[in-house]
């Protein structure tokens, strides 16, 4: 069942699986989008039907009317929201909870994890903006060596956010467990993802 939310700060939509198995992830939208996107609909329709708990939510930006995040100075704010969607799914879960995002809402979930170790028990990362476009030396890994938690990366082999070989480097940088899942011919958007690959190695990752 999949139950609108809009309360406490919330805003996005709850699936309820009929057989759960007591798992949550708590998935959120990238830049200039909601949580309406389809690949948030399709992963969280497909986790729910295999057990898990799944709330697809808007960071805080989209909840002031903002089309875009705020600049970096401000981002924090959309991290508080991440901790209060996650909280919210953690009162309603009896196992292990997730915490995910597509692009930046990945992000700052990744830096809020960091930040926050006890936020969550894994994280899952789709197309992980590892640098802006044609800047690869902005990388985006400050934090990486922070990184405490298993995490799954999701990432195409045409974003131009990061190569696969980028994105192998960077992983380095972290000492938990992670694993990357490339998509070929995959651009930003991750269209051609697969969401029954994403969940067998989401499970084998953290749910298994």
């Amino acid at each position: 069942m999949e139950e609108p939310i809009s309360a406490d700060g919330l805003r996005g939509v709850l699936h309820n699986p009929d057989n759960p198995d007591g798992s949550a992830l708590a998935l959120t939208h990238g830049a200039g989008s909601d949580h309406r996107s389809p690949l948030l609909v399709q992963i969280a329709r497909a986790l729910s039907n295999g057990g898990t708990l799944v709330l697809r939510y808007d960071l805080p930006y989209r909840l002031e009317g903002r089309k875009t995040p705020p600049l970096p100075a401000a981002q924090h704010r959309d991290r508080e929201g991440i901790t209060r969607a996650v909280e919210y799914l953690r009162s309603r879960a009896t196992g292990r909870v997730i915490a995910g995002g597509h692009s930046y809402g990945g992000r700052q979930t990744a830096m809020a994890a960091a930040e926050n170790p006890k936020l969550c028990d894994a994280l899952l990362l789709l197309s992980y903006p590892l640098h802006p476009p044609d800047r690869p030396e902005k990388a985006r890994t400050a934090f990486f060596p922070d990184w405490r938690l298993p995490a799954l990366f999701v990432h195409g082999s045409r974003d131009p956010f990061g190569s696969l070989d980028e994105m192998r480097e960077a992983l380095k940088l972290i000492s938990a467990r992670v694993e990357l899942l490339p998509v070929d011919l995959a651009a930003h958007d991750l269209k051609r993802a697969d969401p029954t690959a994403i969940i067998q190695h989401l499970r084998a990752l953290v749910l298994s």
